[in-house]
């Protein structure tokens, strides 16, 4: 175990439980601003951190559930997710190797989806909501979504092979088996949702709660050829000609072809699952709090279907949360949810039982720097009462016994309150950037180096960042759809919660029904930087294609230069600036989260002690907001990040967000890591 010393004391730091901020005077000060009260969460009571909570099959108990939900909230936790997942021995090798531990033959689980299942289902949500928890569920054992008793037709299908399957073996129903359902057909969804909903009902009544599925995780070998029954007639219908013979060459040989599937696939997918799941959730009185990433369809679309945008950390880079919180503002959704922590140093579980909350922070302050303001650490494991041996293969871990432990409540507390602030108001918006999702399904798959076992094909746009000469102008991912339901008027580019001043292009290609839209709004008057001149993707060309790039190039309010196509100051100017979000409420008060500068720019996995840090650094930062400039000098002290408040006239203050983690005494090596 380390030794930890303390670098700042919290004898002096008060710990609020509803924060509104102490304020310490800066320049440009205006005396007589306040800030606005925050606002409450649309979902949750508070905004404390929530916690996936693992239960492993096994014979769940009464008093161990009431000994983890008292331990959660004495560590500042807002609630938990249950998880269900396999029976412990299931691992027993790698968990042999990896910790030294045994785990007998366990038979003691309640049945899958029985009387007893529920009923320790529903004793949870009850005392949950005794002690002012929230308790969300899995809908579903472990992922992706999959049941006992889905019939052959409603399985995962692939075109060629009539025989393949995708089996579920780390369910909760181990050693029985699982059959991952087909997601293009909204009858396999029905079938698998029908068991565990008349299951978990009982346990709905009292607070709300949220049913949540993870990411897509389909076998990545399957998901260039998925396929269900009628989709090469429909395809035909709609494109015109028949895609089976070049499925069978093999799709990935035809860029073009393979862009026409990846559009068919993406109606059938959301048709099939995405749009009944937030159907079921509704119809059982629950929000739909779901993982798009990886999904073969317009993800931005995707994610805006569901009540609670889920993205996911440290598996995924925190850059690829920019995707879901920008389609969270774009559809209005005010809550934006991370799975957090997972992973964190690797895989399986390195540093387990030896996290450092500084690293924690840093990671949290990278999310909170991409727009995420609710958070599920992942995770806390089911453990007997005196037990911290139960562990999730792979987590950071959170339970009683753990390392953190001594720290969770002041960790928690600082969660709550940045988590506070960045749930107020709106995310503030001046560029709309183009996604490139048409060029991620033209590319294919990601090159050896890209790759993981979870991570397969640049449709899935892990990797993309908006250019760097936008980086203090707070940019914002747009897709076509929500390009199509927008609004040009006054000068504004409107839709949702957000509000532009241009459009910025630079991909390699853009669907014909987007180059159409943009060109209609550019005649209306809207500012477009269109860096490069896209191609058309799919198989069958639109003829008009060409006359709108020509008709577009040669309006004059379209430029290939950024600086000719906006008249704006960027929100916040410097000669390098930290990663950054920005919210604004109802009275126009802005709140400015700066990362620390650890937290800036983040790949999987970190490694133990990489918050490491013991200076100061000063940021000369103006702030352009409301046609007002502000300059101010930004203290970063070690592991900290900033929150500044900047008044509707400019003015600005800086809110105590100061949380001193423990650190330890000697640096430590970076540990050799492993991958899945």
């Amino acid at each position: 175990m380390h030794t930890y010393k303390r670098l700042y004391s919290l004898t002096n730091i008060k710990i609020l439980a509803v924060v509104l901020g102490f304020f310490l005077l800066q320049s440009c000060d205006d005396s007589n601003d306040r800030t606005t009260v925050l606002e409450a969460s649309e979902y949750y009571s508070s905004a404390k951190p929530c916690t996936r909570w693992w239960w492993f099959a096994t014979a769940i108990k009464k008093s161990d559930i009431k000994h983890q939900l008292d331990w959660a909230q004495e560590n500042n936790f807002g609630g938990v997710e249950i998880a269900w997942v396999y029976p412990l021995y299931r691992y027993q090798k790698m968990y042999s190797r990896a910790y030294g531990r045994q785990y007998p033959i366990d038979s003691s689980a309640q049945k899958w989806l029985s009387k007893e299942w529920t009923d320790m289902a529903v004793y949870t949500k009850r005392y949950a909501d005794t002690i002012g928890l929230s308790c969300d569920f899995t809908f579903g054992s472990a992922w992706p979504v999959a049941g006992t008793e889905i019939s052959q037709g409603n399985r995962t299908q692939i075109y060629g092979d009539s025989s393949f399957q995708q089996l579920l073996t780390f369910s909760w129903a181990w050693p029985d088996t699982m059959y991952v359902i087909d997601h293009l057909n909204p009858d396999a969804f029905k079938e698998f949702a029908a068991p565990i909903a008349n299951a978990l009902k009982p346990a709905f009544g009292g607070s709300k709660s949220a049913l949540f599925t993870d990411s897509w995780e389909i076998k990545l070998n399957a998901t260039n050829k998925i396929w269900t029954a009628g989709f090469g007639t429909t395809f035909n219908e709609r494109f015109g000609y028949d895609i089976v013979p070049f499925m069978n060459k093999g799709i990935d040989s035809f860029p073009d072809l393979r862009y026409d599937y990846m559009t068919h696939l993406d109606e059938y997918v959301t048709a099939g699952f995405y749009k009944p799941y937030v159907a079921k959730c509704k119809e059982l009185g629950a929000w739909s709090r779901v993982q798009c990433l990886a999904a073969p369809t317009d993800v931005m679309t995707t994610y805006s279907l569901v009540d609670i945008p889920e993205t996911e950390s440290m598996l995924n880079n925190p850059n690829y949360s920019r995707i879901v919180s920008s389609a969270a503002c774009l559809a209005s959704k005010r809550l934006v949810s991370s799975e957090t922590f997972t992973c964190m140093y690797g895989f399986p579980s390195t540093y387990l039982h030896q996290e450092q909350t500084a690293d924690l922070k840093m990671v949290a302050d990278a999310m909170f720097a991409h727009g995420i303001n609710h958070h599920v650490y992942h995770g806390m494991p089911y453990n007997p009462i005196g037990s911290d041996t139960n562990t999730f293969f792979a987590t950071t871990y959170f339970g009683p016994g753990g390392s953190l432990t001594p720290e969770l409540p002041a960790f928690n507390a600082y969660m709550e309150k940045v988590s506070s602030y960045m749930q107020i108001g709106k995310t503030y918006s001046d560029i709309a950037v183009y996604i490139p999702h048409e060029d991620g399904i033209m590319k294919g798959a990601y090159p050896p180096e890209k790759q993981r076992v979870w991570v397969w094909g640049a449709y899935e746009l892990r990797y993309i960042d908006p250019p760097a000469e936008l980086e203090g102008y707070h940019p914002l991912w747009i897709n076509r759809h929500f390009l199509e339901k927008a609004t040009y008027s006054k000068g504004r580019l409107e839709i949702g919660d957000a509000s532009f001043s241009m459009l910025y292009i630079d991909v390699d290609y853009m669907d014909g029904r987007a180059l159409e839209r943009i060109v209609h709004l550019a005649k209306l008057g809207l500012p477009i930087c269109l860096k490069n001149v896209p191609m058309q993707p799919g198989k069958v060309k639109n003829s008009a294609y060409g006359v709108w790039l020509d008709e577009l190039m040669q309006l004059p309010n379209v430029s290939q230069t950024f600086e000719k196509s906006t008249k704006n100051a960027p929100l916040l100017q410097a000669d390098s600036l930290p990663q950054y979000w920005c919210k604004v409420d109802d009275a126009g008060n802005a709140y400015v989260f700066l990362a620390q500068w650890k937290a800036k720019n983040l790949v999987y996995p970190i490694y133990g002690g990489q918050s490491y840090t013991n200076t100061n650094d000063t940021l000369h930062l103006a702030i352009n907001y409301n046609e007002n400039q502000c300059k101010v000098d930004v203290v970063f002290k070690p592991y900290q990040s900033v929150l500044i408040h900047v008044s509707p006239n400019g003015k600005t203050r800086f809110l105590d967000i100061a949380y001193a983690p423990n650190v330890p005494d000697v640096l430590p090596r970076e540990k050799q890591r492993t991958y899945f």
